[in-house]
């Protein structure tokens, strides 16, 4: 995706660049009338003006960041695939495939819950 390119030339994990590339291609092309933007030095989708996931690099894992509310209705869907959550991101081991089906219901989620959504971000 070329909106991300940039972001991803930073990472000094070629690996970890790869595959945070492959899940952003993944949601652009299953998503296509998503826009996309760097935002708060992340790849961010949004929908109509509002925000629906972002994408964090670490060392160790990458981020999705869906909004609190959203990582509490799926924290034991999260906790069931093997993955850890803080209260606004779920990390994703370098290690592990990624779990798209997860990550389709969360997106699906935001899209439908937010569908009327004016603002940025959920009160």
């Amino acid at each position: 995706m070329d909106a991300f390119n940039e972001f991803y030339e930073k990472i000094g994990d070629p690996i970890a660049a790869i595959r945070m590339k492959e899940v952003s291609d993944w949601v652009s092309e299953k998503y296509p009338h998503f826009e996309t933007k760097i935002a708060w030095n992340q790849p961010m989708f949004t929908d109509h003006g509002t925000f629906i996931i972002a994408f964090g690099y670490h060392k160790n894992y990458m981020t999705i960041a869906p909004e609190k509310v959203v990582v509490d209705l799926f924290s034991d869907e999260i906790k069931a695939a093997g993955y850890t959550h803080t209260k606004m991101l779920i990390k994703f081991d370098w290690e592990r495939p990624f779990n798209y089906e997860l990550l389709s219901k969360i997106i699906e989620y935001n899209i439908v819950d937010k569908k009327d959504w004016t603002l940025f971000w959920r009160k």
